[in-house]
């Protein structure tokens, strides 16, 4: 049987809060770096997650969609349009634009995007590592 991780979505006001949250309950001690991609590298293992697989359990999750829905989706795409490179500032600002319509994937729905890739059916699905959303 899988050990499994709880993350507490009530606890994720923000972007940083579920950086936060993986800090503390899936690689505690560990430096990473706070980001999605960080996110992803963290899930294929190497960070002290267990090496076999594991379960994200999820618990408050509708809370968290809520919380990482498009107003926290702005704010990321607001920011990596300041930090980009010039090159990339067009593709950035349709992103942004489109959140800030309340179209395109959310921050949450990204989140839940770079787990599934890591589980049954994904390509990195030797990761082993399963979601449940509660």
């Amino acid at each position: 049987m899988l050990q499994e991780l709880t993350l507490d979505g009530a606890k994720m006001t923000s972007l940083n809060a579920f950086y936060e949250q993986v800090s503390q309950v899936l690689v505690p001690g560990a430096y990473w770096g706070r980001n999605l991609d960080a996110f992803n590298d963290i899930l294929r293992g190497g960070f002290g997650t267990p090496e076999e697989g594991f379960v994200i359990r999820w618990i408050n999750s509708d809370q968290a969609r809520e919380h990482l829905g498009y107003g926290e989706t702005v704010k990321r795409f607001e920011e990596m349009f300041w930090e980009c490179h010039p090159e990339n500032k067009d593709h950035v600002y349709g992103m942004l634009t489109e959140a800030r319509a309340g179209k395109g994937e959310t921050v949450f729905d990204q989140l839940i995007e770079i787990i599934r890739t890591h589980g049954p059916g994904g390509e990195a699905a030797d990761d082993n590592v399963h979601l449940a959303l509660l």
